[in-house]
């Protein structure tokens, strides 16, 4: 059996990172705006850490427009949430381990 901590994904190290796809867990998708205040994080930093998971895959990007003003939306892909359920099961196991 592979230790737990081996199975830890790098790409959510980051507390932000953490956060995005914790909120898109429990939403089907969530505009810039809601992340931003979900997560308390500066546009920039959200926006760098976006278009990380964006790269790699793990959210997909919807940009539009709400009259006049663009919304862009996020939602969680399959392999994103396999790959943050596989996270959170190494998280867990983790834990079971050091008990």
């Amino acid at each position: 059996m592979r230790n737990p901590i081996e199975q830890l994904n790098k790409l959510f190290d980051s507390r932000v990172r953490i956060g995005i796809m914790s909120a898109l867990m429990v939403n089907e998708s969530l505009n810039f705006n809601d992340l931003k205040a979900l997560i308390d994080v500066t546009d920039g930093n959200l926006a760098s850490h976006l278009k990380s998971l964006e790269e790699n895959s793990y959210i997909k990007v919807q940009k539009g427009f709400i009259g006049r003003k663009t919304n862009t939306t996020y939602t969680m892909t399959k392999a994103g949430e396999t790959a943050f359920r596989n996270h959170l099961n190494a998280l867990e196991a983790i834990i079971k381990t050091t008990k």
